[in-house]
Parts: structure tokens; C-alpha cells; sequence
């Protein structure tokens, strides 16, 4: 099954696919291998897309670049890659001005899930951005075994939602998000590829103050960006819908539009239910589909981490009728919902930072069987001020059974109960009073020999933003166990509040 990948300036464009094809030379100079200039030598040409071409190249002064999770320039080389905007194979201005908005985004970004920028040449010469080579490979090369495995489906939607999550917290918003343009390292991190049509919070945004058509790859345009919005972080979210629909059922839920018209038809008309399509998918991850599809942004996650949050613990999911669904909205829905569409305006627009600042993953981190009923009490009045100026906070209650570091653990107490499951109901017991609904809470028993690293671990895995933590108060407990609070202190990557009990 082939999946149609070209970005639009207008969904019925054809000439970006011609210039694909065109024998006519990208750039300011006709480019061959072998060719020098600015230091580097073009080795081979790796791809030729819509707007831009690949090119292997050699770092002639053999600079060593600093990798992306490393303090010091490596001896080795890093392998690079030229990206040379196509400027004469079409009169479209597009892959001009996208090629501008990357070389303005890229020098911004870091991090594993975007390539290292190392360098970039302007028009007055040769236009270009050089960038680390992504040893791994595309997803688009899945898209034709689809529909894959659950489990499969699954995990490229944590890696992804992931990828997601960082890039928003460094203001931008990819706004093409296809198979093409997600890569994975051989880690298995996914990587976020070519910002030509992307949007940062604290630069110009060049596109929207020079056309007026949506911008994107059709089967993946959110309703927002079809009514002009470019600064709405869930519209990445529509986009991961759609390819977790397309991998887990074979199927793309809007089809492939051809004009505006077609893009307009999300607004009302609801996708077929993933398990139509495929009864193997479960309820829970249709539910996660649906929701990422909505028309409404704020009736998808809260966040790209909060999707992935949801998909890594799918017992903790509210279901809904998402989940029960098995035809598509009635005519009555969606006749009601093409009378909206028609008077709809554009949704309201805020920035990715302050949007984010709403949806935090907070993590209420617990040892109940070895505090005071005063800590425990404090601990609660906390996350609950934390909750009162954060309602859009997801809370995530975990305690650490600890484990031996050999031989075979007891699962059981004397009495026969399971630990885990007794510690599973103390932290249920514990949150009551803070009346969070379902889908806003979940709770988590780590097995870990070492309390803090499971917390820190638990926290860089599913983005957490803030931990509140409680500090015991006996100074023999301290020295004995270690003071897990400091440990989280110093080397969590989020906000941590370490509460400790009061002595009156």
C-alpha cells in the first residue's frame, strides 16, 4: 500500500511532483558529484523530493562536530547531509520561502529527536543546510506492511508522541508530520525531519504572512490548519492519529483529498471506526485513535506527552463511546456538524509554550508504608495547590516496591495479600480526597532496587514536568535508606517540590 507524501501548497498541485522529476538544476548552480564549495564536497545524491535535494557530503576541513548527547566534539566524523532547495523547477514560491523557514528553525533545535544543524549558505550563493545524516530508517518503509501489529502500532506512537513533546517544548510545531519525515535512530529514538512548513513561537512565521491555502500533505492536515491556524501544537497530534489509524488498519481515515474542498470534509464528516477496519485493534487504542482525530483541539490529549503517557499504560485509559464505536456519525451528526463548518471560524490562538504550561504531567511520588499520617496529609495538600492553578495537569501517583538485588523476591505478605496490589490500593486510598476523574489520574507500582533511579527513570520516560516528593523526617531512617528526596533534587530533569512534615 503506498502512502502519498508530497507536501501542498494547495492539495491539487501537481507541480511540486513534477519538479521531482526535473532535469532542470536545484540551487544557484548546476551540482554534481564531486563538486566543491564552502568546505564541503557533494559525495552523492541521495533523494530528490518535492522542494529540496539530498546530498551526501564530505567535510573537506574534517571538523569534528559535537554529537547531540555529548559535551565535547568526537574524533569521529559525523556523517553529514545537504539539503539544496529546488528553485527552478517550478514557478511555486513555496520551496523558497519553506526552505527560508528551515534554515531560520533548524540552528534552534537540539536534542536526539531532531538531526544536528552544522551549517547553511544563503541565496546570494548556494542555498543550503548541512545536517547529521539519521543512521536509522523512515517510517515510510512500514507503511507498506499495514496493517502492522498492535504492538508494533503502539510503540512507534509512544516514540513519536515523544518526539513531539520535545520539539513543542522548544516552541515549534511541525505541522507536516508523515511517514517521510519521521526517521529512527538506531536507538530506536524517533527523529523529526525537514521544519520547511513548521512553525516557531519566537520567530517570524514567513508562510502564513505570505499565502493563504493550507499548508501540509493532505491526508494529514489537521481541521485547524485547514481554517488557517498554524500555532495549534495538536494539529501534530491530528497528524499522529492518522498515521496510528493508517498503520494499525491498512486504511487512511480521510482518504487523500485533492483539493480544499476534500481537507473541509474533516470538519464534519467523522473517519470509520478503526475496528471496522480491524476487530484485532483493541477498544482502548481505538479510543486513543478517535480522540487524536477530533475536531475540536482541546478534546485530543492535552499534550503530545499525555498521549504518550496514555499509550504506555493503556489500563489506566478512560474509555468512552470512542471506544464502542463500529459505524461512522449518523446524517443527522454530521449534517448538524456541516452547519458549523460552514460559519466556522478560526480556532482561538495561543503560543506552544503557554499551551503546554497547561497540560503538565505532575507525579505525586510516594512511600506510604514508611511515612506519617502528617507527611502523607501535607504531601496531598500539595499536589492538590498543584492541581487547583494546573487543571489541565495529568497526575500520575507511584510508589517503589523495592527489590532484592538477587535471588527471588517474597510477592506475598504473611497473610496471604499480594504486595503489590496492597500498595496498588494505598495509593488509590491516598488520592480519594483529591477527586480527580479517571482519566486524569493513574497509579504505579515500580519494582527497583533503588527508589530514586526508578522515580528519575519513571519521569524522563514519560515526560513528566514536575515531581512532588516527600523528605522523611527520622534522621536513623535517613542515614540507613539514603535520602531518595536529594537524589530526585539532583538529578531529576524536571521541576521537583520535596515536601517535608511539620513539627508542630
Amino acid at each position: 500500500m503506498q502512502d502519498s507524501d508530497a507536501p501542498n501548497s494547495t492539495p491539487n498541485d501537481a507541480r511540486l511532483d513534477a519538479a521531482a522529476t526535473s532535469a532542470t538544476p536545484e540551487g544557484h548552480q548546476r551540482l554534481k558529484i564531486g563538486m566543491e564549495f564552502d568546505g564541503y564536497r557533494l559525495e552523492e545524491k541521495l533523494h530528490v523530493g518535492g522542494m529540496a535535494a539530498l546530498w551526501r557530503v564530505t567535510d573537506l576541513r574534517q571538523r569534528p562536530q559535537k554529537t547531540q548527547n555529548a559535551e565535547k566534539p568526537s574524533s569521529t566524523l559525523l556523517p553529514l547531509i545537504m539539503k539544496v532547495p529546488l528553485l527552478f523547477t517550478s514557478d511555486d514560491p513555496t520551496a523558497i520561502v519553506a526552505f527560508e523557514v528551515e534554515q531560520m528553525i533548524m540552528p534552534k533545535l537540539k536534542g536526539q529527536h531532531v538531526p544536528q544543524y552544522i551549517a547553511s549558505g544563503d541565496f546570494e550563493a548556494q542555498p543550503y543546510i548541512v545536517m547529521e545524516q539519521i543512521a536509522g530508517t523512515s517510517l515510510r518503509t512500514r507503511f507498506d506492511a499495514a496493517p502492522l501489529p498492535i504492538e508494533e502500532v503502539v510503540q512507534i506512537g509512544i516514540k513519536v508522541a515523544q518526539a513531539l513533546q520535545d520539539l513543542h517544548r522548544q516552541h515549534v510545531i511541525h505541522l507536516d508530520l508523515k511517514p517521510s519525515n519521521i526517521m529512527f535512530r538506531p536507538n530506536g529514538d524517533a527523529v523529526l525531519i525537514d521544519f520547511g512548513l513548521s512553525r516557531h513561537d519566537k520567530l517570524p512565521d514567513l508562510l502564513a504572512e505570505e499565502f493563504r491555502l493550507p499548508l501540509g500533505t493532505g491526508p494529514y492536515i489537521s481541521p485547524e490548519q485547514v481554517l488557517g491556524v498554524r500555532n495549534e501544537p495538536h494539529s501534530d497530534q491530528f497528524a499522529l492519529g492518522v498515521l496510528l489509524y493508517h498503520l494499525a488498519t491498512g486504511e487512511r481515515p480521510f482518504g487523500n483529498p485533492s483539493g480544499v474542498a476534500g481537507l473541509r470534509k474533516r470538519l464534519y464528516r467523522d473517519p470509520i471506526p478503526p475496528r471496522k477496519h480491524n476487530a484485532a485493534i483493541p477498544p482502548w487504542l481505538q479510543e486513543v485513535i478517535l480522540r487524536c482525530l477530533e475536531v475540536d483541539p482541546a478534546a485530543r490529549f492535552e499534550s503530545a506527552a499525555q498521549l504518550a503517557f496514555a499509550l504506555q499504560d493503556p489500563s489506566q485509559i478512560s474509555l468512552t463511546e470512542r471506544a464502542s464505536k463500529t459505524e461512522q456519525d449518523g446524517a443527522m451528526a454530521v449534517l448538524k456538524r456541516r452547519f458549523q463548518a460552514a460559519g466556522a471560524e478560526p480556532f482561538a490562538q495561543q503560543s506552544v509554550a503557554e499551551q503546554l504550561s497547561r497540560a503538565p504531567i505532575i507525579v505525586a511520588a510516594l512511600d506510604l508504608s514508611n511515612s506519617s499520617a502528617t507527611l502523607t496529609e501535607q504531601l496531598r495538600q500539595e499536589v492538590r495547590r498543584l492541581l487547583f492553578t494546573e487543571p489541565g495537569a495529568r497526575l500520575a501517583c507511584i510508589t517503589v516496591r523495592k527489590t532484592s538485588r538477587f535471588g527471588m523476591d517474597e510477592s506475598l505478605l504473611r497473610d496471604g495479600q499480594n504486595i503489590h496490589v496492597k500498595q496498588l490500593v494505598e495509593l488509590k486510598h491516598w488520592a480519594r480526597p483529591l477527586q480527580i476523574k479517571g482519566e486524569k489520574i493513574s497509579f504505579h507500582v515500580l519494582e527497583a532496587n533503588d527508589a530514586a533511579s526508578a522515580v528519575i527513570d519513571f519521569a524522563h520516560k514519560n515526560g513528566v514536568d514536575h515531581i512532588v516528593i516527600g523528605s522523611r523526617g527520622s534522621s536513623s531512617i535517613r542515614r540507613y535508606l539514603g535520602s531518595v528526596s536529594a537524589q530526585v533534587v539532583a538529578l531529576a530533569e524536571c521541576t521537583v517540590t520535596v515536601v517535608k512534615a511539620s513539627t508542630t
